[in-house]
């Protein structure tokens, strides 16, 4: 009996100096991020041009570089690695309300893009692949009534284009496809949208 007494301490000071280990091991990677992970203004760092790296003082930047509005209020911010734009970036209005995301890849614009309108209304939602819009594009009137509807594919213009006014009547419905164009492509061509009508673009 007093072998299994002494058997069971031992394993449970074995359990508690494994845990202890792992409780470490968790806390100095957390402090890895928590020292790796800086935030500056913006105005602190230095671009170099010719490579399209940021620095900060003298070193690449890892981090989030910051802006602030005259109030103090947040403006933007933007992550980096490695001295390149990385991860989401994001830009706010004085209000406080999200103005615009979008996501970078060693400087590189990928993945979802958003805008809003100062209201919070969606403004603006696309794709990007490598730095090149791909895939549906939509924009919408500061009411939230859809604006634009573009599909793309490597940044041009593929498949269905249309725009609306903001009553909702269709004023460009048309089909690119190779360079080409098929359907009413008149905004586009030698027609402007002013004050909600189309009128004829004289300067063209």
């Amino acid at each position: 009996m007093k072998g299994l007494k002494l058997f069971l301490l031992i394993f449970s000071i074995g359990c508690n100096s494994t845990s202890n280990t792992k409780d470490l091991e968790s806390n100095r990677l957390e402090k890895k991020v928590v020292d790796y992970t800086k935030t500056v203004h913006k105005d602190s760092l230095i671009l170099n041009g010719n490579e399209g790296n940021w620095y900060f003082k003298k070193k690449l930047f890892n981090g989030f570089a910051v802006t602030y509005y005259e109030n103090d209020s947040l403006k933007e911010k933007t992550g980096f690695f490695n001295g390149k734009k990385q991860g989401v970036y994001k830009v706010w209005f004085v209000n406080g309300e999200l103005q615009l995301e979008s996501h970078y890849n060693q400087n590189v614009l990928v993945n979802s893009y958003k805008a809003w309108w100062i209201n919070g209304i969606l403004a603006l939602e696309s794709q990007y692949i490598n730095g090149e819009k791909d895939g549906v594009e939509r924009q919408w009137y500061v009411d939230g009534s859809l604006s634009k509807e573009r599909n793309l594919l490597k940044g041009q213009e593929n498949g269905l284009q249309r725009a609306w006014l903001q009553n909702g009547k269709i004023y460009v419905n048309y089909e690119a496809k190779n360079g080409r164009t098929f359907g009413m492509s008149r905004a586009n061509l030698c027609y402007q949208l002013k004050n909600e009508k189309i009128e004829e673009n004289k300067s063209k």
